[in-house]
């Protein structure tokens, strides 16, 4: 699984994430968004980590294949995407899920 944050994202950065954007409901401008990157399984499992976490949105990113979700957005303020992301990667260490 690979991760990055991004920190107050840039207009264009975000209308590639909106285009993209599972859902069509509107986020508003937020503050970071963290990616997370690997195997379905993976994603959904990083999904339901983070939402219960902290008060994020996530939302998958599609790629070429609609059916095929192997790319996480998560939406919020910097320190609520942060604390998700870390929980996501301790999940992934400890092999909790």
């Amino acid at each position: 699984m690979d991760c990055r944050i991004i920190k107050t994202p840039g207009e264009g950065t975000l209308a590639i994430l909106n285009r993209r954007r599972g859902s069509k409901d509107n986020l508003g401008i937020p503050d970071a968004v963290g990616l997370v990157q690997g195997k379905l399984i993976e994603m959904v499992c990083a999904a339901d980590i983070a939402e219960k976490a902290v008060g994020v949105t996530v939302e998958d990113i599609r790629g070429s294949c609609p059916q095929n979700m192997i790319l996480l957005a998560i939406f919020g303020d910097t320190a609520s995407v942060i604390a998700a992301m870390e929980e996501i990667k301790k999940k992934e260490n400890d092999r909790l899920w």
